[in-house]
């Protein structure tokens, strides 16, 4: 056997298809989830006589569930370094009842208590996150503590009652929309300018980065590729603005809505353009490797569990805003619905992998789930069922997918002929291993505790 270079891997069809956003391993798997949102989307369009495209249920399907999704983007960042976090349905409630008694019984203003508030997510993400990173207990153990904790601090405090919420200005914060100046058009013109700032960002995002590509000598996708990301990211971009543009008088694109949109976009970048980003996922994916190329892995642990409280505190007052009460229920399963997004959306459960984008993808496929269930009158009852089943059937196919050799169904179709043994033209890569770090728990070089103690 002799040591030769590999062929140059080909490219064209579907294989530059796959490379759309990203071509990586979790990038190919939201390619798929996106796909299935679509069609779970048309499905009830058509179920529904054309009721779930109308512009006054895709704004309640926003304002419905952008506590999640906002849960959603701490979630992907907390379980792609490899810890689960079990507490933050209690500590929004908890942040919510005591918010609502500082407005209410306290007479504070909605600003002081929106800074009360992120000061309680910051205190009890630190509290959680000294157990984590420097003690070094599981984070599944400490949030379930938590979770306990803050359940019952949130029922002391409030007595087990409702807390009502009566500031006008807070109340927008949850159930608010983008102001309509009425010029006389039949859509909200704010609305239509934020779906053309978010189109001019797509584009300017695409073509810098296949710009930067080039400067380091990196491959870049075909042109032809990115021209179609971008018409079709385009495309759906204007088609959402009109929808929410188009809604009845005195409703537009939602204050919530524009929460998200500027936390999806923080976090996007902080993920993807910055050293903390890549630590994380150097910790998810390998965190003995991490450690050795000098990453700080106990300010990783400490900094996600300490991100995802404040978030966890930021949904709380978004959906007392939008209630307009806190009560001794708010919070429950919110970290399961959480947890659901991203792992639909394409996360492992052994860490490394997963993407903001993908766990807001996932949330909109449960969010989608939910209101057309409803629409449809199925009991709540099966509509748990559903979804069980959806969140069961995304990991089983990509657990499967792997374990029989592929990425997705997309790099199924692109794998390479095999060869025979006996083939005289046969090539070897040198020190390429047989399984990518992070394509399963096994391979995953992570001990039992996923927190090192060093």
């Amino acid at each position: 056997m002799t040591d030769t270079a590999a062929a140059p891997k080909k490219s064209g069809g579907i294989r530059d298809l796959g490379k759309m956003f990203g071509g990586g391993q979790s990038s190919l798997r939201q390619f798929g989830i996106l796909g299935a949102l679509i069609v779970i989307i048309l499905f009830f369009e058509v179920a529904t006589g054309g009721q779930t495209l109308k512009p006054g249920n895709v704004i309640n399907i926003v304002n419905q569930n952008a506590y999640v999704l906002i849960l959603a983007i701490g979630m992907v960042m907390v379980i792609i370094a490899g810890h689960i976090d079990l507490s933050v349905g209690s500590v929004a409630a908890f942040t919510g009842i005591v918010v609502a008694i500082a407005m209410n019984r306290g007479g504070l203003p909605w600003w002081l208590g929106v800074l009360i508030g992120l000061g309680i997510g910051a205190v009890v993400g630190a509290w959680q996150g000294f157990w984590v990173a420097y003690v070094g207990v599981p984070a599944f153990i400490v949030t379930l503590a938590g979770m306990l904790i803050f359940r019952g601090a949130n029922q002391f405090i409030g007595n087990a009652t409702t807390e009502p919420v009566k500031d006008d200005v807070f109340l927008q914060i949850g159930g608010g929309y983008l102001p309509d100046p009425d010029l006389g058009l039949p859509y909200n013109v704010p609305t239509l300018i934020l779906g053309l700032v978010a189109v001019a960002l797509v584009v300017f995002a695409e073509f810098r980065g296949r710009a930067r590509r080039r400067k380091v000598g990196a491959e870049a996708v075909p042109l032809w590729v990115s021209l179609v990301k971008v018409v079709l990211l385009a495309a759906v971009i204007l088609f959402a603005a009109f929808l929410f543009a188009g809604g009845r008088v005195g409703t537009s694109f939602p204050i919530p809505g524009v929460i998200l949109v500027a936390l999806v976009v923080i976090y996007a970048f902080v993920t993807n353009n910055t050293v903390t980003g890549r630590h994380i996922y150097s910790v998810g994916g390998n965190w003995h490797a991490a450690e050795l190329s000098g990453v700080k892995i106990k300010r990783i642990n400490f900094f996600v569990m300490m991100n995802m409280s404040i978030l966890a505190a930021v949904a709380g007052m978004v959906f007392i805003s939008r209630s307009a009460a806190s009560g001794p229920g708010d919070g429950t399963s919110w970290e399961l619905d959480a947890i659901a997004a991203v792992f639909i959306g394409g996360a492992a459960v052994s860490g490394g992998i997963g993407t903001v984008i993908g766990s807001i993808v996932g949330g909109l496929v449960i969010a989608v789930l939910n209101n057309g269930l409803q629409l449809l009158g199925v009991s709540s009852d099966r509509v748990q069922i559903i979804k069980g089943l959806v969140l069961l059937l995304a990991v089983g196919i990509d657990v499967w997918s792997k374990r029989s050799g592929g990425r997705s169904i997309i790099a199924r179709f692109s794998r390479p002929k095999k060869v025979s043994a006996t083939d005289d033209n046969m090539t070897y890569p040198l020190n390429r291993p047989l399984v990518e770090p992070g394509d399963s728990a096994e391979s995953s070089s992570r001990p039992s505790s996923t927190t090192p103690n060093a």
